[in-house]
């Protein structure tokens, strides 16, 4: 499916991104404005896809492309030995109405279930970091199973997938500083059901 998937709908550098994820043991992730599509229900997905439809900057058969292999990508948290997933998202994400309130509340849940996985870790940054939010980007660091820790971020353009050590330390570094910035994982659960009956309610 990558290699289908790799000269038609997928950004520069994201299929290359993509093979190491799925063997990585440990992925590390942060994300501002949108939930990370490892973490998304199908439809806060397809309302994010459609939205690039309507744009025109998709077609649907690339939307429903993309949809497909998100799936599969999805398919690795519920192996047999999945990898660990700790995942730092700006409040934003969590405030951005995609999809509307009732596609929210269903995604905010599925945050609550994902979070009572012992391989998966969330926390939220909250907004009151200001400037001092050590990420200004978002970033996804993979450990592989040799032990080898690769950064990926990307512009609206293509991925790129960072090998240098000196450069994936710094972005290691920032990230550990964002995590012990950002809200515990108790706090952020209550974030993220506090959120959720917002939309609930929005949603009545």
């Amino acid at each position: 499916m990558l290699d289908q998937l790799e000269h038609s709908v997928l950004i520069e550098g994201f299929p290359e991104f993509a093979e190491y994820e799925s063997h990585a043991t440990a992925i590390r992730l942060f994300e501002i404005g949108v939930v990370p599509g490892l973490l998304q229900v199908h439809s806060y997905a397809q309302a994010y896809e459609a939205a690039a439809v309507r744009q025109g900057s998709s077609t649907q058969a690339q939307a429903t492309e993309r949809l497909a292999f998100l799936g599969t990508r999805q398919d690795r948290l519920s192996d047999s030995r999945p990898p660990t997933v700790q995942a730092v998202l700006d409040a934003t994400c969590l405030l951005r109405p995609i999809g509307g309130p009732g596609v929210m509340a269903e995604q905010l849940r599925h945050l609550e279930t994902l979070s009572e996985r012992p391989t998966i870790v969330l926390q939220v940054a909250p907004l009151e970091l200001g400037e001092d939010r050590p990420l200004n980007y978002p970033l996804v660091l993979l450990t592989l199973p040799d032990r080898r820790v690769m950064g990926y971020t990307e512009t609206l353009q293509r991925g790129y997938l960072e090998r240098d050590a000196e450069t994936v330390a710094g972005w290691v570094g920032s990230y550990d500083r964002l995590q012990v910035e950002a809200l515990s994982q108790a706090a952020s659960l209550a974030f993220i059901r506090k959120v959720r009956k917002d939309f609930e309610d929005d949603a009545r």
